[in-house]
């Protein structure tokens, strides 16, 4: 039933294909099959850990991570002048050591609203 919920959400074809990419990740790293990464910082897998064991039980809680992870990163933008793009900054939030980790965290809170409270996620997304 929460995959149904995520497919609602996603808006058009290139985020839907976004969508569907993290969505398996999401089910990898859940499943702990996702392989070790390139270049990934072993000090940070105890922390890593605790993000990906941390259980959704409370809606409360679960209203509170929606709010603090954004659903798209804040950050990219683009600079225009005179209604010319001349600078795109892309999105940062690929920097952050603990991005899949949080996406992971906010669809797991997405889904106890869905499926387990039966409300509305839309104003989320």
């Amino acid at each position: 039933m929460s995959f149904l919920y995520f497919f609602f959400i996603i808006g058009d074809d290139e985020d839907f294909l976004r969508g569907i990419k993290r969505l398996l990740i999401m089910e990898q790293v859940l499943r702990g099959n996702l392989h070790k990464r390139s270049g990934s910082f072993e000090v940070l897998k105890p922390i890593r850990q605790w993000i990906n064991h941390w259980s959704i039980d409370n809606r409360l809680s679960a209203h509170r991570i929606c709010k603090l992870i954004p659903a798209q990163c804040p950050f990219e933008r683009d600079i225009k002048f005179f209604g010319r793009t001349i600078i795109h900054i892309p999105p940062l939030c690929k920097l952050n050591p603990f991005f899949d980790e949080f996406i992971g965290l906010r669809f797991r809170a997405l889904c106890y609203l869905a499926d387990e409270c039966g409300e509305d996620v839309t104003q989320y997304c």
